[in-house]
């Protein structure tokens, strides 16, 4: 299990690399990680139950090091909903506002599913949570802070807003069909403007009042209310309505694209059908205990993982793995929560808690989807809130000095291009684009049964250029079988009672060959040789089951077997009786795969195994791998991985908790029907929800499009603005356009977004 310690104090990017290094080799550390960034130390240990006196030693080390650092268990992560969110640059100042607070460890606040995701202390929680509803309503008094998130409420409010913009609207028209000198059409359109705009105006005065000058509403109100005090009625009403429509359109894009990924991982089961002393009683997931008996009836979603103890039924499990194929399922298989039923009832017994289930890990991941954030998002956030005090200074410089520089412009025409210029500056276009895109490209990758663990992902998936596999169930089935037996057929059952306890593939091929049960009372010893094999005791007798090595290491002399498979040696007494040839099919769509992934740029296919030489070269050479590392213990592996980390940005894919170090170690760990282990999902960036590796190419090549979706965003929003803030300076510009360089361009990216969310 991962384990977090915080640092406080720790403010030397040196130090904490050498704390790294030093922590990194203790005996009873299987990894461990120093973020300077975030002043964490995240440690996993080889004993769980020893966590507290590895606690101890690791914060001797560290304040032996640095005695000023303050040593504190990292709190837990809690998450509240900020309802009625529309604002990315409020979005920005909230978080920073946020980060401030005493006892808050880390904190992001993601704009696109407008949640707040804290760390803290138990005991900082209650405290905390309220001084962030006191910075939430300072800043945005119309935003309501919740524990769970809710849609309808913001359906009501678009009818209200469309309602209001449609009555403006008449309004205006009305007014504008007046003579232009008309008290009644002045009165007309000063009265869509106070309906149109006054929620804008009370807002800036608010923000005033509070010192926040600088946002969307401000730079609204100034220009506008300059126009009518110009007298420019007609045009501060219509850039008013213009801004209002724009605003809508987009707030209803925002929702549209959080809906569909909120619809799209509605996969959580509201009830759970529980058998209780002969009774049926319906209870909350949570509630439903390990070994309970829950009955899933036909349409509906099994509420947690569990193995069906009676009836017969077929499963869609799209909403997992984004296939449309059904999964027939009997007595005895195992099933995830979040599938649906599709034919007759079945009973299944419950194997985990609500909260360690498919699909409360799974909703977890794209919950949190886009709390680590990429660089350009950082730089825009950081960007936006310089650029636009920058550009208000402009537009005063530009009022106060342009009809004395350039002969036979008024102060009118001087404070009308400030005022253009005011608008356009709105940043809101910039910080949308980014988060926007990212969001769209994970909820599109989700739809394919790709899980990714956050926008920092997709932007390295987008630069992959090394690809590794483990061979045996992410390149071959796993699935193996019994192809030969040479020497004695007594070789069967000696390697059956020796693999009895095993769970590995190989284990299970030599269970299934040998067919008859296993009497575990002949066995007297059990001994694991990590890399070689086992050795037991089976009725007195010492034998030995593994490869090569095992026999070296006895010195038992065995015959070379040129047979391709994996070749289990079996000896009796130091006596070698006979061989075992098992053989491992190839996945169907793995030539396939390897393909798509070089047209798609990975420049190095690599595959490990511990299988023998001529084993691993001809799997590799049927589907195309680059290099082959044969006979890999499980160090060898990391080894391996270690040092093809310099040759570029790496990937490696794997299926199984003994993947998890190499998952971890690798800049990118992509997880084979992951929803399977759980350290793998813990320690992967990407899980592939299926075994299909063709969706490995495919998440590279929807990166590589997500990533020219934010580029196009960020040169398309920051290039029309820096184009029009030009042209508004040389009085190219009137208010309508400068409307459209704010509202229209942000509509524009998010438009450009959504197509990432098409399947």
């Amino acid at each position: 299990m991962k384990r977090e310690l915080i640092l406080n104090g720790l403010d030397c990017a040196h130090c904490a690399a050498e704390i790294e290094e030093k922590i990194q080799k203790l005996d009873s550390i299987q990894e461990a990680h120093v973020d300077f960034m975030s002043k964490k130390l995240t440690v996993i240990p080889k004993n769980e139950k020893s966590w507290e006196s590895l606690k101890t030693q690791l914060i001797k080390i560290i304040t032996d090091m640095e005695p000023d650092v303050v040593v504190g268990e990292a709190g837990e992560s809690y998450s509240l909903f900020f309802k009625g969110l529309d604002c990315a640059h409020c979005a920005a100042e909230i978080e920073d506002e946020i980060r401030k607070v005493v006892g808050v460890e880390s904190v992001s606040v993601d704009f696109m599913s407008t949640t707040c995701t804290y760390r803290c202390q138990k005991s900082d929680k209650a405290r905390i949570e309220q001084e962030i509803r006191t910075i939430v309503n300072t800043h945005e008094p119309d935003v309501i802070v919740e524990t769970v998130s809710t849609d309808k409420e913001e359906d009501r409010n678009f009818k209200k807003d469309l309602i209001r913009i449609f009555i403006g609207a008449g309004l205006f028209v009305i007014g504008f069909l007046q003579p232009e000198t008309s008290l009644l059409g002045i009165v007309f359109v000063l009265g869509a403007y106070v309906l149109l705009g006054y929620d804008v105006v009370f807002r800036a005065v608010r923000n005033i009042l509070k010192g926040q000058w600088f946002d969307e509403n401000f730079l609204m109100a100034l220009a506008t209310i300059v126009a009518i005090l110009l007298q420019d009625y007609r045009e501060a009403v219509a850039v008013m309505l213009f801004y209002q429509v724009g605003e809508y359109f987009q707030e209803r894009a925002v929702y549209s694209s959080r809906k569909s990924i909120a619809d799209l991982m509605d996969i959580r089961p509201d009830i759970a059908h529980v058998i209780k002393n002969g009774e049926t009683v319906d209870l909350s997931p949570e509630l439903v205990q390990i070994s309970d008996v829950v009955v899933v009836k036909p349409g509906e979603r099994i509420p947690l993982d569990g193995i069906v103890q009676n009836g017969v039924s077929s499963l869609d499990t799209s909403s997992l793995t984004g296939e449309s194929l059904e999964r027939d399922v009997e007595v005895g298989d195992e099933v995830l929560s979040g599938c649906v039923n599709l034919r007759g009832l079945i009973e299944v017994v419950v194997t985990k808690a609500y909260s360690e289930s498919t699909v409360s890990k799974i909703l977890e991941l794209v919950e949190n989807t886009s709390s680590r954030k990429t660089k350009s998002e950082n730089f825009i956030t950081k960007f936006s809130k310089i650029y636009t005090p920058i550009v208000v200074i402009l537009a005063v410089i530009i009022a106060i000095t342009l009809p004395i520089i350039v002969p036979g412009i008024s102060y009118v025409e001087s404070i009308e291009r400030a005022c253009a210029f005011l608008v356009i500056s709105c940043p809101c276009a910039l910080v949308i684009s980014i988060p926007l895109g990212f969001f769209a490209g994970i909820g599109g990758l989700s739809k394919n049964g790709i899980l990714v663990k956050g926008s920092t992902v997709i932007e390295s998936l987008s630069t992959l250029q090394q690809m590794v596999f483990d061979k045996t169930g992410t390149i071959t089935q796993g699935k193996f079988g019994v192809s030969k037996i040479l020497g004695e057929q007594k070789a069967i059952e000696y390697a059956a009672y020796a693999e009895s306890n095993s769970t590995h593939p190989i284990a299970k091929s030599i269970l299934d060959a040998y067919k008859e049960e296993v009497d575990t009372k002949r066995i007297q010893e059990v001994e694991e040789i990590a890399g070689h094999g086992i050795r037991i005791v089976l009725d007195g007798e010492t034998i030995l089951v593994g490869n090569t090595k095992l026999m070296d290491q006895f010195n038992i002399k065995y015959p070379v077997i040129d047979e391709l498979g994996t070749l289990v040696y079996v000896s009796k007494n130091n006596e070698y009786i006979g061989t075992l040839v098992i053989e491992d099919q190839l996945k169907q769509d793995s030539k396939q795969a390897i393909q798509s992934l070089k047209k798609a740029g990975i420049k190095n296919c690599v595959m490990l195994t511990g299988d023998r030489k001529a084993v691993a070269d001809h799997i590799a050479s049927q589907v195309g791998i680059d290099s082959v590392y044969s006979e890999c213990l499980p160090n060898d592996k990391v080894n391996v991985v270690e040092s093809l980390l310099p040759q570029g940005n790496l990937g490696f894919a794997g299926d199984g908790i003994n993947d998890a170090p190499v998952l971890a170690l690798a800049d990118l760990g992509f997880a084979m029907g992951g929803v399977g282990s759980d350290a793998a999902i813990e320690a992967a960036d990407v899980v592939i929800m299926d075994d299909n590796l063709n969706k490995i190419p495919l998440a590279i090549n929807r990166s590589k499009k997500t990533m020219g979706i934010v580029k196009q965003n960020i040169v398309g929003a920051l290039g029309i603005k820096l184009l029009v803030l030009a042209l508004a300076a040389f009085g190219f510009v009137n208010m309508w356009l400068a409307i459209f360089a704010d509202v229209g361009v942000s509509i524009i990216a998010i438009l450009n977004s959504i197509r990432l969310l098409k399947k």
